[in-house]
C-alpha cells in the first residue's frame, strides 16, 4: 500500500482535482453573473446573454464532475511537463501581448495556435505558424463580416 501511494495513487480525497473543481465552479458564478448584467439583448434568436448562460453552466458541470471524481479511488497523478505549460503560457502571454500592441487578432490568434501546437509536441513551427494564419484569418473573417461582431484590429485586419 506504501508503493502505491508513493507512486502517485491517491485513495482518499485528491486535493488537486477538487481544487480545480471549486475553481471552474467559481468561474462559473462569475460568468452566470456576468451574464446577467449584459443589456444587450437579440431581437432574434439567441443572444450574447444566453450563450454566457450556457458557457456558466457547462463550467459548473465540469466542475461538479471533478468534484465527484476527487472522491473516488485510484486517481494516479503523473509529474507535470512543466516545459509544456511554459508553452502554454507563452501563447496566452502572445495572444494577450499582440492584441495589447495593437498587432490585432490574426497575429494574436496565429501565436497562440503555433506556441500551443509546441506545448503538444508538435516541432513543426513554421507550418504551424502558417496554419495558425490561415484558420485565424478564416475566424476573423466569420465573426467580422459574416456574423459582424468586432474583434481587436491590427494592420492585416485593415487590409481585409
Amino acid at each position: 500500500m506504501a508503493t502505491e501511494i508513493h507512486r502517485g495513487i491517491h485513495h482518499g480525497l485528491h486535493r488537486p482535482t477538487v481544487i480545480i473543481g471549486l475553481g471552474l465552479i467559481a468561474l462559473a458564478a462569475v460568468t452566470w453573473n456576468d451574464a446577467r448584467g449584459m443589456t444587450i439583448r437579440a431581437n432574434y434568436g439567441v443572444g450574447a446573454d444566453a450563450a454566457s448562460y450556457f458557457v456558466a453552466l457547462f463550467l459548473a458541470v465540469l466542475g461538479l464532475g471533478h468534484l465527484i471524481a476527487a472522491f473516488r479511488p485510484g486517481i494516479e497523478a503523473d509529474e507535470a511537463d512543466w516545459g509544456a505549460v511554459a508553452w502554454i503560457g507563452l501563447a496566452l502571454a502572445g495572444l494577450i501581448g499582440a492584441i495589447w500592441a495593437g498587432f490585432g487578432f490574426i497575429l494574436g490568434s496565429t501565436l497562440l495556435f503555433a506556441f500551443t501546437a509546441r506545448a503538444f509536441g508538435r516541432r513543426a513551427l513554421i507550418v504551424d505558424l502558417l496554419f495558425g494564419a490561415v484558420l485565424s484569418t478564416a475566424i476573423f473573417l466569420l465573426f467580422n463580416k459574416l456574423l459582424q461582431l468586432a474583434l481587436p484590429l491590427g494592420p492585416l485586419e485593415r487590409l481585409i
